[in-house]
């Protein structure tokens, strides 16, 4: 076979991947990122990047899994970006829509407060800390981090009541 011929073989395979996973992939993304036209821009980026490379992805018989991961990869750099610029954000506005000016020692107090709240999430176990930061830092509602983190919605519930309560034990708050 001739490049010419090797691409257009790739071209109609990925083509059918395409349109037998498509679907899948989306609502997958879609419980990841939170919203149907960012998950279509990932799933559309992730065939896009394959398309660019030609070839078949993954192995014989492994696509599937091959094209979830890509799915997923591009859905943490998604939520990475929307923490970046969240943050950014929210420093832009403290100052300029508020006008508020804190004084030294409001900053510090603050940087007191985060630094202590750090300190008691770092000291908690790995899935209690994921699934606080993934509901309270993130935003993710209970179903989207059930997907993220292959768990079960109870099992999201418990251990964030239970991450809740231990922050609160080693802060020296009421739970």
């Amino acid at each position: 076979m001739s490049a010419d011929q090797l691409r257009q073989a790739g071209d109609a395979s990925l083509a059918g991947l395409f349109g037998q996973y498509h679907a899948d992939l989306v609502r997958l993304a879609v419980l990841i990122v939170g919203d149907q036209p960012t998950a279509e821009d990932v799933v559309q980026d992730v065939f896009t990047g394959l398309h660019a490379r030609s070839g078949r992805p993954g192995r014989a018989g492994e696509e599937m899994a091959y094209l979830r991961a890509c799915v997923i990869n591009g859905c943490r750099s998604v939520l990475r970006r929307r923490i970046i610029s969240g943050r950014f954000g929210r420093l832009q506005g403290e100052s300029v829509e508020t006008g508020d000016q804190r004084s030294a020692e409001a900053e510090l107090i603050l940087a007191e407060d985060r630094r202590q709240v750090l300190v008691a999430l770092a000291g908690l176990p790995a899935r209690r800390r994921e699934v606080l930061v993934l509901r309270y830092w993130l935003g993710l509602s209970e179903t989207e981090i059930a997907a993220t983190l292959g768990i079960s919605k109870g099992t999201v519930k418990s251990t964030a009541a239970r991450g809740i309560a231990a922050l609160a034990k080693a802060l020296g708050e009421a739970p």
